[in-house]
């Protein structure tokens, strides 16, 4: 038992070519070995279990190598190689700068330094986390780390390279770290688990890839974890019952149950899932991430951006014939919006629900638009009609709202009828270039001018009659097609100036007095067709103008929704100018200086007497 060793160290790397997924830094680093090109300070950074660490190591140990390899990797065999391996070396020092960040410790380092080394060629100093060092120990570390003797080399690492000094990163060579690719991970997994004899499935290597985001230590850690819980017999089921994980057979099952609009199938699933102890947002998340997948293979050429196991690809591809491309897109954008709201949903089961009820009217929304990912070409192809532009004539499906006792019962077939065709009328002309629809955005059925309410021929009904829709399942989507409006008359300057007015008050009423103030200063011109300037007067007006930019232009554009153009400008007023002027505090200096040209003979007699201001 005491002999137990972690995966995560006992198949640490011990030379360049073991470490994973880090060919561009692992090269470099040999070449420059090779070379005799080693710089006195370098810089790793990259996220947690990457191997910054370990090649740090490795390259302490390898520099130091009696007899490197022709390959410039450590022999292992040599005094300073078994020295290091046995942590007995007096030439490598490891420090842990979040828990010695203080300026005494450095002070330390620094005295360390001077020493020449006992044994090889380098002292090598790795600083671990060094972004945990105070201020003052960076300003102590300056002149050292600039100018080390020619014996000494640091190392730093670090996972938040954004905090540390700029002064820091331009005395280093810096190497940035990448995530660890999943089929990287799965491979070294596939290797460590055929030398601790287990059995283990690629499905379910594949699924502990995934779960470590391109961090091999969590993988390591994950696979010894498994392993116990399954003694060494890692198969897909065990694997995502351990890691608390819903698999791909339950968003199929979802998927096909909204695809018949079974409505009653789709919240019992939830349901199951629910009980098991996931919690909603998962659902969510994990569905907008199948719907992903079902999207990529409608493409041969975008299979390969599946993030599946391979002997689950072959499913995604026959499922994703059954899903239309508009059903995929628009649950795309409905699930996208209940993941933004669910943190602030009060009843977040219920907003979930809801969620899902309206995927299964998703289909039946989007009947009157033709959405197609070509499987040669692999273009998007849209038959949506853009803003202020009349739609393509189109089949439609006239609908009523439920009434408040309608049951949901097992979809039957019905015979084919045709649907009613409905040529809509022309609008008036847009005042703008019209700008494409959204994929996700679903486009309005307009009611047919007379008849009865028909099923269209690819639609199963419901028995006792049609299937009808409700316009409450659907709010979402129509607060979308609220913004798809035609204008009928171009933008005026009457009505941007009514427009900035509104957002002044806005400032105010939200507590924002200051910027009320400087706003109340500027005055806004059109330019047609589509561009508004801001005219201030000072350039501290201007200041505020350039930052309040940015809201403005998301204001006017939800207001007149039109795509407008903000534009800045500033038209110094002389007498605001000078009033800037007349409040401007001089210094000592300046004071003199302006009494000097004044007087002139004020700066003689400072001359002659040998006067200075006092600063």
């Amino acid at each position: 038992m005491s002999d137990y060793i972690v995966s995560a160290r006992k198949y640490r790397p011990q030379t360049f070519d073991t470490v994973v997924g880090q060919e561009h830094i692992t090269t470099t680093l040999k070449n420059a070995i090779r070379n005799s090109h080693l710089a006195h300070a370098y810089l790793f950074c990259g996220p947690r279990g990457v191997g910054k660490t370990t090649c740090a190591r490795i390259l302490a140990k390898t520099i130091n190598c009696e007899h490197p390899t022709a390959d410039m990797e450590a022999c292992g065999v040599c005094n300073t190689c078994a020295s290091f391996s046995n942590n007995t070396s007096f030439n490598v020092f490891e420090l842990d700068a979040a828990s010695n960040n203080s300026v005494d410790d450095i002070r330390e380092l620094v005295n360390q330094v001077r020493f020449a080394p006992q044994q090889g060629k380098y002292k090598i100093y790795i600083i671990d986390e060094v972004h945990m060092l105070s201020a003052s120990a960076f300003n102590a570390f300056l002149k050292t780390l600039e100018e080390p003797p020619p014996y000494a080399i640091f190392i730093l690492a670090t996972t938040e390279k954004h905090k540390i000094l700029p002064t820091i990163l331009s005395r280093c060579q810096i190497f940035d770290f990448k995530r660890i690719t999943t089929g990287d991970i799965v491979s070294h997994l596939q290797g460590i688990a055929a030398k601790e004899s287990m059995v283990a499935q690629e499905a379910a290597l594949h699924i502990i890839a995934q779960k470590s985001e391109g961090c091999m230590r969590d993988a390591l850690s994950m696979l010894d974890r498994i392993a116990s819980f399954t003694n060494g017999m890692l198969t897909y089921n065990g694997t995502m019952e351990h890691l608390n994980l819903l698999d791909a057979d339950f968003y199929f099952g979802i998927t096909d149950t909204m695809l018949s609009q079974d409505v009653a199938g789709t919240l019992l699933m939830l349901d199951k899932a629910l009980e098991k102890g996931f919690e909603g947002d998962v659902v969510v998340s994990g569905l907008a991430e199948h719907f992903r997948n079902l999207l990529l293979c409608k493409d041969v050429r975008m299979a390969k951006l599946l993030d599946v196991p391979n002997d689950h690809k072959p499913v995604f591809l026959e499922k994703s014939n059954q899903a239309p491309p508009s059903f995929l897109l628009s649950g795309l954008n409905v699930l996208n919006q209940c993941e933004l709201e669910y943190k602030n949903a009060t009843n977040r089961r219920l907003h979930v629900e809801m969620c899902l009820i309206r995927l299964c009217y998703v289909l039946q929304a989007v009947s009157g638009s033709n959405i197609s990912i070509g499987s040669d070409t692999g273009d998007l192809k849209k038959n949506f009609s853009p803003v202020g532009m009349p739609p393509a004539p189109a089949t439609v499906t006239v609908v009523s709202a439920p009434p408040a006792n309608v049951t949901y019962t097992a979809p039957v077939q019905v015979a084919e009828q045709p649907a009613p065709v409905y040529q809509a009328p022309p609008p008036p002309q847009p005042v703008q270039a019209p700008q494409p629809v959204a994929p996700a955005a679903v486009m309005p059925m307009p009611a047919a001018p007379t008849g009865n309410p028909v099923t269209p021929a690819h639609k199963p009904a419901a028995q006792g009659g049609a299937r009808r829709l409700s316009a409450s399942l659907l709010d979402d989507m129509d607060e979308a097609l609220d913004k798809v409006v035609a204008r009928t008359h171009p933008l005026t300057l009457e009505e941007i100036n009514q427009l900035f007015e509104e957002y002044k008050r806005i400032l105010m009423d939200t507590g924002k007095g200051t910027v009320f103030a400087q706003f109340t200063q500027m005055k806004v011109e059109l330019y047609p067709p589509d561009e508004i300037k801001i005219v201030s007067p000072t350039p501290i007006v201007d200041m505020y103008a350039r930052e309040q930019r940015s809201p403005l232009l998301d204001f006017y554009r939800d207001k007149t929704s039109l795509t407008v153009r903000i534009t800045t400008e500033l038209r110094a007023d002389a007498s605001a100018m000078a009033e800037m002027q007349k409040n401007v505090v001089l210094s000592k200096s300046e004071m003199f200086e302006a009494m000097v040209q004044k007087n002139p003979f004020l700066g003689k007699l400072k001359d002659a007497l040998g006067m200075q201001i006092e600063y």
